[in-house]
């Protein structure tokens, strides 16, 4: 377990804070939701972006610390999965094993990232827990400014989607995907014909807006109801880059923090939500920590309103 630190007001439970609250995972221990870090930018070095991601789960552990807890369920700090050098697909898999039996004890998982390398490690992991066969539905909910259906070679920061779509195709199952944010400026015509291939439910930024909160909620309920388990991956590269500098790919028009936390939000309240991570924090290249103190504020959101 990392080392956490940050404020301390007293011995008082009602002065709960992160970095006084969350503990070192151990197998079977109470249930309650425990964090999984996945340092790894290698990913976003092979898709051409701004390396630095690696240092993100560090960096969203030290916001965390200080932030008031409102829930009394556990919290546990399960360490991180670092890639070694090139060997991303190996640190995919060693995430996903941990995930798995993260899982497999009944907790709820948040996976601190790292590049979007990190979706393909979680969906493998959920895969791996849920078990092998098609009775089950599972629903990708990407909140991003790109769709990352990317098809190349080796795995990177940008295909994670394209690697899903595939492995549920070889088991037999439905892609179930859905993004929220996403940009055409970021996006080529290619990757909107793939996305409308693989029948990609698609919420564009420009229609993010407060002004159609009724809209964007539904979409949220509606896909969660067409599957029984939900996999909602945050990419704060979906944010404007004004409010979010300190990410691989920053945005041009982005979705306001407001509604990305509102679509957070909605995701918990579906009851179908069984694992989210976030993707894309590059502290190199944050401004006063706004990057990282945002996204560790969606992680608090994920645990508190869950109860």
């Amino acid at each position: 377990m990392s080392s956490w630190t940050g404020r301390d007001d007293g011995p008082d439970a009602r002065n709960a804070r992160w970095h006084n609250t969350i503990a070192p995972w151990s197998s079977g221990a109470e249930v309650g939701t425990a964090l999984l870090g996945f340092a790894s930018d290698e990913g976003v070095r092979r898709n051409r972006g701004r390396v630095g991601a690696r240092s993100g789960p560090e960096m969203l552990r030290s916001m965390l610390g200080s932030m008031a807890v409102h829930h009394s369920g556990p919290l546990y700090d399960a360490g991180d999965v670092h890639v070694d050098r090139e060997l991303l697909e190996d640190g995919q898999d060693e995430f996903a094993d941990a995930l798995a039996e993260l899982l497999a004890d009944g907790h709820f998982t948040i996976g601190l990232g790292g590049g979007h390398e990190i979706a393909y490690a979680s969906y493998s992991g959920l895969s791996q827990a849920l078990g092998a066969g098609d009775d089950w539905k599972l629903g990708v909910l990407n909140i991003d400014a790109h769709f990352d259906l990317r098809r190349e070679a080796r795995a990177t920061s940008g295909t994670g989607f394209s690697q899903i779509a595939d492995t549920e195709r070889s088991a037999g199952r439905t892609f179930n995907y859905a993004a929220i944010g996403i940009s055409e400026f970021s996006n080529t015509r290619l990757l909107f014909d793939r996305a409308r291939d693989l029948d990609a439910r698609i919420l564009r930024d420009v229609d993010c807006h407060f002004g159609n909160v009724g809209l964007v909620e539904s979409f949220v309920t509606e896909f969660a109801d067409s599957v029984d388990y939900l996999y909602l991956t945050i990419d704060l590269d979906v944010l404007p880059a004004a409010y979010a500098p300190g990410v691989s790919a920053p945005a041009g028009f982005g979705v306001s923090a407001e509604v990305v936390r509102h679509i957070v939000n909605t995701a918990v309240r579906t009851g179908k939500l069984v694992h989210a991570d976030i993707a894309e924090l590059n502290p190199k290249f944050d401004i006063d920590n706004r990057t990282a103190r945002t996204g560790a504020a969606l992680i608090s959101d994920l645990t508190s309103n869950r109860g």
